[in-house]
């Protein structure tokens, strides 16, 4: 068995193989389901109620839907280059922290001024956590999977030091966490007495400006070129390491926001849990997606949808609420497979 690339995909099996991936991913869970002694109907019908029977819900899983959407894209912009970004949770801890010490009284600022401010100090700060790795795969080989990986496991541990040390918050009781930022510094919710905050209008701003500069502008063109064939790329004229300096500062400022919506939109001080695995589930968000940074938006309301939706269906049917990080796992093999036989088509010999 062998794999040829196709010359061009059809229309077809652009959106059929994607659909089937979906498809194959509910068939699995029903599966699951069905060994834990329920209806897989009335199971998926709780869980969609869970993400939008209400406005509660609706509102919930929009708010879960905006770390995601800039992990997503920030993912979806670093895989377009073949970069492979795999430390979003790093630089999303990045801007967090950089939100916590900007925002917690350090600049004395009004409002308007001083979160556009933050940020972009935030943005600078996830760019540079990602230019280390960038520069080390593009002058000496250094696979970037192994470097933004391991970078996670290395920030966790430098925010837990913060958090016991100088961030650490005196009138928390021991408990460690930042002080709160102040009230200029928090981004307003959109809707009285909900969460869901301005985060998210960033989020869907950032997700066309992205889809403009890879669609429209000659860094996008230069991108989607290196990402396909760098050498062919590189014989063309366009520098390939700079392309891919310049998409590492993008995706790693992209991923920063999602710590800096997290803090300043919704819990307002930092924590070590502020994330629960916000950064890996970019990669299924992004993958959904076909990394189209428009798609993006739709493919993190759907994971998180799932998410929320399994939190209230757990309260209702006897199904443990983890069968949501199966399906969102489940996906992601799926939807891979189905981008391979959307561009591959396997031959026999």
């Amino acid at each position: 068995m062998r794999l040829e690339p196709k010359q061009s995909p059809s229309l077809a099996a652009t959106f059929l193989y994607p659909a089937g991936a979906i498809a194959a991913t509910l068939l699995f869970a029903s599966i699951l389901v069905l060994a834990a002694g329920a209806s897989p109907l009335s199971v998926f019908y709780l869980v969609a109620k869970g993400a939008a029977g209400s406005q509660f819900a609706l509102f919930e899983t929009l708010t879960r839907a905006t770390p995601l959407i800039f992990t997503g894209l920030a993912v979806a912009v670093a895989f377009r280059a073949k970069l492979w970004n795999i430390g979003a949770e790093a630089q999303l801890y990045i801007g967090a922290v950089i939100t916590v010490v900007l925002g917690a009284g350090a600049l004395p600022l009004p409002g308007p001024v001083l979160i556009p401010l933050i940020a972009m100090a935030a943005m600078v700060g996830g760019a540079l956590m990602l230019l280390g790795p960038a520069l080390l795969k593009t002058r000496f080989g250094v696979d970037e999977v192994v470097t933004t990986l391991l970078l996670n496991f290395i920030i966790l541990l430098f925010v837990s030091m913060l958090l016991e040390g100088p961030l650490k918050d005196p009138m928390a009781l021991g408990w460690p966490q930042s002080e709160k930022l102040e009230k200029a510094a928090r981004l307003p919710r959109m809707i009285t007495g909900k969460r869901l905050h301005y985060g998210f209008a960033m989020a869907i701003a950032s997700a066309i400006i992205t889809w403009v500069i890879m669609k429209k502008t000659t860094l996008g063109y230069e991108m989607r070129a290196v990402g396909h064939n760098p050498k062919a790329a590189g014989f063309a004229g366009i520098a390939v390491n700079s392309v891919l300096v310049k998409t590492a500062l993008l995706s790693g400022g992209l991923a920063a926001l999602a710590g800096f919506s997290e803090v300043a939109g919704l819990k307002g001080s930092l924590t070590l849990d502020l994330s629960p695995g916000y950064g890996m589930t970019g990669v299924v968000v992004a993958m959904l997606a076909l990394l189209n940074p428009l798609g993006v938006v739709l493919s993190a309301i759907f994971v998180s949808g799932i998410f929320v939706g399994a939190d209230a269906m757990s309260r209702s049917a006897d199904v443990p609420s983890y069968i949501a990080d199966v399906m969102v796992a489940t996906a992601l093999l799926t939807m891979v497979t189905a981008i391979m036989l959307t561009r591959y088509r396997i031959k026999w010999r």
